[in-house]
């Protein structure tokens, strides 16, 4: 069983993560289709130093704080009991595990971008960050606690968005000049996160529907009938969310569209008026 804040901050990192990526995936092709080459991470824009990582650092340091929560304060720091891990934080051991792969990730990344150690390739930051993701995959597919009803439903939609970000990560491997693929990997992310902070307010916070209920570490229907109606509810959910995600990317490209027509326009007129 998992809990309000357990979701919630993970989510809020894969959300900010997810929408940078799809905002700068925008803007890069609007501004540069023929050069536009897929990007695991994307700098801050007009700035150097330590700022221009900023998104490396949000994926390393948030992945920190959120491991030390799962792996220190979650266990009350009982990690092992009579020689063994303890059998009553599996489940915060199996989030650690997940967790340490993406700081893995940015530390590798940033390894790559800021030293000569690792001189990866995008491609195999690409590889990289799929790995993380195939391990977050594999904890939430088999889970310790056994995630059944309608709380498994709102898992199974979360593995199914994570699959996708796994697809999309190879993909960026595989083509990397390819614009939806860059795009759909910054759209799964986004989606992710979102679906995290949904299963946290449906499943754990004031949205939980009509005929269920949190009962000790489980969620419980009234019958299958109120089970069905909540299944239906989560359906809806993730409509919305991948609407509202679609949304945002067709306004980062109308937006962005309009200001490098202004931009050319501009510069247009400006070298007739210098011929003149």
């Amino acid at each position: 069983m998992g809990s309000f804040i357990g979701h919630v901050i993970p989510g809020t990192l894969f959300l900010v993560v997810g929408l940078w990526h799809m905002w700068c995936a925008v803007v890069r092709f609007v501004w540069s289709p023929e050069s536009f080459r897929v990007r695991v991470w994307h700098p801050v824009p007009g700035f150097e130093g330590k700022l221009k990582y900023l998104e490396l650092y949000v994926i390393t340091i948030g992945g920190t704080l959120d491991l030390c929560i799962e792996f220190l304060i979650a266990t009350h720091l009982k990690i092992v009991v009579d020689g063994t891990l303890n059998p009553a934080h599996m489940n915060n051991f199996e989030h650690s595990g997940m967790l340490l792969m993406f700081l893995i990730f940015g530390v590798v990344a940033l390894l790559s971008e800021k030293t000569r150690w690792v001189p990866l390739p995008e491609g195999g930051l690409c590889l990289v960050v799929s790995a993380a993701f195939a391990a977050e995959y594999l904890l939430f597919e088999f889970h310790s606690t056994n995630h059944k009803g309608l709380e498994g439903y709102y898992h199974f939609i979360l593995v199914v968005l994570i699959g996708l970000c796994i697809a999309s990560s190879i993909a960026g491997a595989i083509m990397p000049t390819s614009f939806p693929v860059d795009l759909c990997c910054g759209i799964s992310v986004a989606l992710q996160g979102l679906w995290f902070c949904q299963t946290a307010a449906t499943l754990y916070g004031p949205m939980m529907p009509d005929g269920c209920l949190l009962k000790g570490d489980n969620i419980v229907c009234r019958s299958t009938l109120h089970e069905a109606r909540a299944e239906l509810l989560a359906n809806f959910q993730l409509f919305a969310h991948v609407l509202c995600v679609l949304a945002a990317v067709a306004s980062a490209y109308i937006c962005m569209d309009r200001r490098r027509f202004k931009f050319r326009f501009d510069s247009s007129s400006q070298i007739l008026d210098a011929q003149k």
